[in-house]
């Protein structure tokens, strides 16, 4: 790895507008030089706006699936990138949008591809650590031959002609890029299979249940859940996720490693806390499903819990709590409904 000539890391992060990645960013200003990459394919620059004006934090919009010179970009000069170089990379680049999954297919595919070279190519010219942000789709979904919860060393069932195959098996042949780069190339690499992740930041009205159940039990409107009664998940709040990638990228280890919540909590009881919470009139109805909203499984945590030294810390209660916070105060600014 390259010398740190000056006081901080140089660090990029693609996807770096997005709901994980801006947490990402935010936590790693603490310490580090932070170059935030995002085309807003499913991402928003209100999630990074307080990050703007802060000397250590630069924003480029680019779209990873094309190739980028960062020491030709004149905002990053002050990071003198040509000395430096750049000493981490952390890839979140990926469409996440449930409600819009299937007008994002084609950049899915490309964010499983070219999208991987390219940060992939970043890491070999500045022999930089890098982190993939994979995730537990790699498994399939629940259903025969699924255990109750998943270990790294299950291979998965994937239907890899199914709507979905663009991000679930997309992020299988990611992962092996990975894989292959640090075998070929000699990169440090690490694999982290995030699973359910929920906070502030979420996108509303996108079918992404949590965020759009705080918003209509605000206004005492119905909460939908895309499935039966059924439908359950496990969740873990994004700071915690956060942790886990920071740990990760600091450790000796290369992965992957499951990191999620293990508890499986029932959709609808996750609808009826809200109201609770927020003391709203709304009851709880169901629908059918959607493609992107389904059944996942559970996640082992052993290893990370062992060998990273990381579990969740947030209960899903107080998650939910400060969830629900973060929506009302965003209401209370905009003065409609999101």
């Amino acid at each position: 790895m390259p010398k740190i000539i000056f006081d901080k890391k140089n660090v990029l992060v693609t996807g770096g507008a997005g709901f994980i990645g801006s947490h990402l960013c935010e936590e790693l200003m603490r310490d580090c030089k932070v170059i935030c990459v995002d085309n807003f394919c499913t991402g928003s620059e209100s999630n990074i706006d307080h990050l703007l004006h802060n000397p250590d934090f630069v924003f480029i919009n680019h779209d990873m699936s094309e190739p980028i010179d960062l020491e030709a970009l004149p905002e990053l000069k002050k990071f003198k990138i040509s000395f430096q170089g750049i000493q981490e990379i952390y890839n979140l680049a990926c469409p996440m949008s449930t409600k819009n999954f299937e007008a994002n297919c084609y950049a899915t595919l490309l964010a499983n591809s070219y999208v991987m070279k390219n940060t992939l190519d970043l890491a070999v010219k500045y022999s930089a650590k890098y982190l993939q942000a994979s995730s537990s789709v790699v498994y399939g979904l629940r259903g025969e031959g699924m255990p109750e919860r998943v270990k790294e060393d299950f291979k998965g069932v994937i239907d890899i002609l199914s709507p979905r195959a663009c991000y679930d098996e997309g992020k299988r042949f990611a992962e092996t890029m990975v894989n292959d780069y640090r075998r070929m190339f000699n990169i440090d690499t690490k694999i982290v299979r995030i699973f359910r992740t929920y906070g502030p930041r979420m996108p509303l009205n996108d079918n992404q249940m949590i965020p759009d159940f705080v918003n209509n039990a605000l206004d005492n409107q119905d909460l939908t859940v895309l499935g039966d009664e059924n439908f359950s998940s496990s969740f873990c709040y994004v700071s915690d996720v956060v942790d886990a990638a920071i740990k990760m990228m600091d450790s000796n280890l290369s992965g992957p490693i499951n990191i999620g919540a293990e508890e499986d909590i029932k959709i609808a009881d996750v609808a009826k806390f809200i109201i609770e919470e927020v003391k709203a009139t709304s009851g709880v109805v169901f629908s059918g499903s959607v493609l992107f909203m389904s059944n996942l499984p559970l996640p082992d945590i052993f290893v990370a819990r062992n060998e990273l030294g990381w579990m969740p810390v947030v209960t899903l209660k107080n998650g939910l709590k400060k969830t629900i916070f973060d929506l009302q105060a965003k209401k209370q600014i905009h003065g409609f409904g999101l």
